[in-house]
């Protein structure tokens, strides 16, 4: 099982969910992570965790709980991810697996177990956390009650992914050479590379860079950005007004737009539900850019911004990595946006190589295949998902070039407040 990262589920002694699991879109985390971060330095939780300063990280959600209401928390007998969350009623163990443990920004990747530390500092109970468990071990079995809930009458072992589902994304990634940049591109952008060990470095905390877990016990030095989720909300915005375009039809649009106002996409505006056309808009005219009319120059703009984006945290990835990174894969469901890989092509001045689509999926049956003995490793499972998909390459175009917007970009990023 594999799901998004972040959230998590309370669970009291019979494994019953005490309360609700809340959404990291909630609005409960406002201004929970610049509190904190007035009683410890931002520079303690990153050496002790390596994780990216995002608002709606577990930290902040959990903290935010506890404060509205700590008789949940007596009531608690274990914390447990979301992927966790359904493993446990298949299996009835409760733990939390390596990948999705990372994200939660109270994780030590150095000593590779729960920043206990930080865990007191903040005041929640250490008897809630769990065991971590390594990708790819067996949580446990079907019981009669995951039985039940799965529809299967048999008993059969339920297997820890990278539960987190860009760590499974990025498991089936068609690489062949052992460094390499990866864009794990849907409602959100992630782009970073794998790596040994977590990279503590002062460049990788003042670029506000990420260490989550990956598979082999390996990490991923990435950056989480604003994807597609942009795009799909104004389109949202667009059906509920009574204007339902297919988006190969929008796509189309946005390529033949001629607007050139851009965004910053990792604003804070942005990360919330609510009227998205009218926060790039308003966006524009604050900083002075022309406004978008039309559906196409709205898509137009959301998609140069975030290859434009892309380039800038190549750069920083590079740095941090201290290697060359010549092509970048993309996977994921933004593939299908030719535009958008395309300009993200055009963005860094360097091949990018798409697919698999459906990444997370495939990452996701990798670790089972070598968990049962199949096959031997990830390095032969990317092989095997390389000579079995059709990959796309798009070279950058010089009558598309976006790399030559960078300078204005970097300074218009820099006058305005950034996430």
């Amino acid at each position: 099982i594999d799901t998004w990262g972040v959230d998590f589920a309370l669970l009291d002694e019979s494994g019953s969910v005490v309360g609700d699991a809340v959404s990291y879109r909630d609005e409960r985390t406002d201004g929970v992570m610049e509190d904190l971060l007035t009683r410890i330095p931002k520079e303690e939780i990153f050496r002790a965790t390596g994780i990216q300063f995002l608002p709606f990280n577990t930290i902040y959600q959990l903290v935010a709980a506890h404060r509205e209401d700590p008789a949940k928390f007596e009531r608690t007998s274990s914390f447990v991810m979301m992927a966790d969350l359904f493993a446990m009623h298949l299996t009835g163990n409760a733990a939390v697996e390596f990948t999705n443990a990372t994200t939660t920004q109270l994780f030590d990747p150095t000593r590779r177990e729960w920043a206990w530390e930080l865990i007191d500092r903040l005041g929640l109970p250490r008897g809630i956390f769990p065991r971590v468990i390594s990708t790819g071990e067996t949580i446990g079995t079907t019981g009669a009650q995951g039985s039940e809930i799965a529809g299967i009458e048999a008993r059969i072992p339920v297997v820890a992914v990278a539960s987190h589902d860009t760590g499974s994304a990025v498991a089936a990634v068609p690489a062949s050479e052992p460094r390499f940049a990866f864009l794990s591109c849907g409602t959100w952008s992630l782009l970073g590379t794998e790596v040994g060990e977590p990279v503590l470095s002062e460049e990788a905390l003042r670029f506000n860079f990420t260490n989550e877990g990956g598979v082999e016990g390996t990490f991923r030095l990435l950056k989480n950005m604003m994807g597609l989720w942009i795009a799909e909300q104004a389109r949202d915005k667009w059906v509920e007004e009574g204007t339902d375009i297919p988006w190969a039809e929008l796509v189309s649009m946005a390529e033949c737009s001629s607007c050139t106002s851009l965004i910053d996409p990792d604003d804070r505006r942005f990360l919330f539900p609510s009227d998205m056309v009218k926060k790039v808009l308003s966006w524009c005219q604050e900083t002075d850019q022309p406004l978008p009319l039309n559906q196409g120059d709205v898509l137009r703009c959301i998609f140069r911004s975030l290859a434009l984006k892309t380039r800038i945290l190549m750069e920083q990835l590079e740095e941090l990595a201290g290697v060359e990174l010549p092509v970048l894969h993309m996977v994921g469901g933004g593939t299908r946006n030719a535009l958008l890989c395309q300009f993200t092509a055009d963005a860094l001045e360097r091949p990018v190589i798409v697919g698999p689509t459906e990444a997370t999926a495939l990452g996701n049956a990798g670790v089972q295949l070598i968990s049962s003995g199949a096959i031997e490793n990830i390095a032969q499972f990317r092989k095997i998902v390389s000579r079995s998909i059709d990959l796309l390459e798009y070279e950058p175009t010089q009558e598309n070039q976006l790399s030559s917007q960078l300078p204005a970009f970097r300074r218009f990023l820099n006058s305005t407040t950034t996430a």
